[in-house]
Parts: structure tokens; sequence; C-alpha cells
């Protein structure tokens, strides 16, 4: 297929690329880089290290990457949409609570007027698929422990909101014009060359850098903390399946604590100390979301439980930083 990622230079969008260029199909990126991205990391040498090992291994791949803004409609229609593009993943947002809750203007903006743009433009080259990257906190705060895909969606905040408008305009595309879509619905990601500011990725930078951890409440807060590896996995399943307008899961299938996810750490970082704070109240409570459906009609099974896949990513961050030190010297 050929498959047109939408602020396909994030965390999420570079693994996805790099999966699907190596299955065989032929991937585009239009990104304009200004979210969670390079022209929003000025001064941070690190993260931009990440970003840069990100575009150079897109690079490599083959994967061309149109620096565009997906709010200029014109431009996105004469760029994704003269290509005609069997798929179109759309991933362009601002990715964090807490950044969203602090610019409600700039999440609206860099959220859902680029998910118009890229609905229209994949309306008007008569896409076969439109993939829309959601979110758990959609769901607000979770009712019981484990939740599935028909538990009504009661979001908190801007961000969960945003989110849940997104589905919104997904489903309207596929009402009124028969757009083919699936919505994907995602938990506490985390892996390689993350720099969103995701739960752990800034505990292990800061267990990295010797400096202690503070957990919000008591610790025993659940997230399904799930692996970019799975997340991919169970992306690349739904573009190979016949989209029938379906909303998934895609996560580990398993809450774990905050306490639990330190502990993890702790035994890569063993001097790690850890101190407990208010709980943050624009925050959901969340859990396990189950992944049964994405396991029933996709053959989607989670491969990394947060011990596999928070070593993989330690492993991943100290070689990175290990070269970070080595350019230094």
């Amino acid at each position: 297929m050929k498959i047109a990622l939408c602020g396909g230079a994030g965390f999420i969008g570079h693994h996805l690329a790099l999966r699907l260029g190596a299955g065989g199909h032929v991937v585009m990126i239009a990104d304009s880089l200004m979210i969670n991205n390079k022209y929003s990391l000025e001064g941070n040498s690190e993260y931009l290290a990440m970003v840069e090992e990100r575009l150079g291994l897109l690079h490599a791949a083959g994967v061309p990457t149109l620096l565009l803004d997906a709010r200029d409609y014109d431009l996105l229609s004469r760029s994704v949409g003269v290509w005609k593009p069997d798929a179109i993943v759309h991933l362009a947002a601002v990715a964090h609570i807490d950044r969203a809750n602090k610019s409600p203007l700039t999440t609206f903006d860099h959220s859902l007027v680029t998910l118009e743009n890229s609905l229209d433009v994949a309306r008007a080259v008569g896409c076969k698929h439109f993939v829309y990257f959601s979110s758990s906190t959609a769901y607000g705060d979770f009712k019981k422990p484990e939740i599935d895909e028909t538990e009504p969606c009661d979001p908190r905040g801007i961000y969960g909101s945003l989110k849940l408008c997104g589905e919104l305009m997904v489903k309207a595309y596929a009402d009124t014009y028969g757009l083919p879509t699936t919505i994907i619905r995602p938990c506490a990601l985390y892996g390689p060359r993350c720099v969103s500011g995701r739960v752990p990725q800034k505990f292990v930078e800061l267990a990295h850098n010797g400096q202690a951890i503070r957990i919000d409440g008591d610790g025993e807060g659940r997230h399904d903390f799930t692996s970019i590896h799975d997340m991919i996995d169970g992306v690349e399943l739904a573009l190979k399946a016949q989209p029938a307008n379906e909303i998934y899961n895609v996560t580990a299938g398993r809450a774990r604590s905050l306490n639990e996810l330190v502990a993890i750490i702790r035994a890569h970082y063993p001097a790690l100390r850890s101190t407990c704070g208010p709980a943050d109240p624009e925050k959901p409570s969340r859990g396990t979301m189950s992944v049964e459906k994405a396991k029933n009609l996709l053959g989607y099974s989670p491969r990394w439980p947060l011990e596999r896949g928070m070593a993989d990513y330690i492993a991943w961050y100290k070689t990175f930083r290990q070269r970070m030190a080595s350019r230094a010297a």
C-alpha cells in the first residue's frame, strides 16, 4: 500500500514508518517538526539528538519526510492529495495533557484543524482507509478496573475532550461520505526516542541522572503502560485488515501501578530514590484497557510486558547516552 503519515516524524510515527517501510509498503511523512519535535526543542541537546536520530533512520530507510504544516489545507492537499495514498494515518497532535491544558488554542489548532484537513484530503482522493490516533483519556475516569470499547466516554480536561471530538469527526466522515476508518486508543506509551514527557520516559531520565522520582499520589495509580513495539504491531494489523469503522484499544492489556514501574526501573538503577506527593487532579484515574476486540478481529497479541519493554527501553537509553558522551568528549 501507499501510506501517508500525517504528523509521522513524531514518536509513534517514525516507529510506524520504519516498520511499514520494512514490510514493503511505500510510506511518506508529512510533518511540520513543530510539535514535540525539532523546532520546539531548542536548547535541549539530548532531545534534539533523539529527533535527529529519528530523521536519520527515516532517511536511511528511504522514507521521504515532507516539511509542511498540516493546518494549511491547500499545502496538504497539493502534497499528500496528489500522491493519492491508499491509507492515511493521522498522528498530528499535541501529545501531552499538561501542555493541552496550558494552551487549549494551540492544542485545538494542531489536533482538530489538522485532523479536519486530513479527513477532507482522504475523502477527496478516495482513500481506502483512514486511521486516527485517539487516546485512553477519551474514556475519562475508569469506572471499573478493566474497560473495553463499549465503555461510555466521559473525558476530563482539554486533551481528552479534543481526542473525543476527533473521534466524532472521524465517525461523521465515515457516516456522511463512506470513508473507511479505524480509531486507535493507546495508553501510556514508552520506548526509544520518546521526547513527549510521558511518565516512563521522565522516570528513566531522572533515574539515569541520579535524581529522585516524584510520584503523584501514593503510587498505586494504575496505567496500561504500553511498549511502542506492541503499539506498532497493532496498527500494522489494523492497516492490513478490512476497515469497518471500528474502534480498538491497542495497549499491553494489563494495568500496572506507578510503584511497580518504579520498582522495575530500580532494578536497572539500584540507587534510585523516589518520593510521593499530591495526586494531580487534572489527570483521570485509569486501569486496564481490554484488548480482546483487537485480539479477536485483528489477531493482535501484546508481546512486551512492562518488565521486558522497560528493559529494552532502558538498554537503548543507556546506549544513547553513551553515544552522546562519546561525541562530547
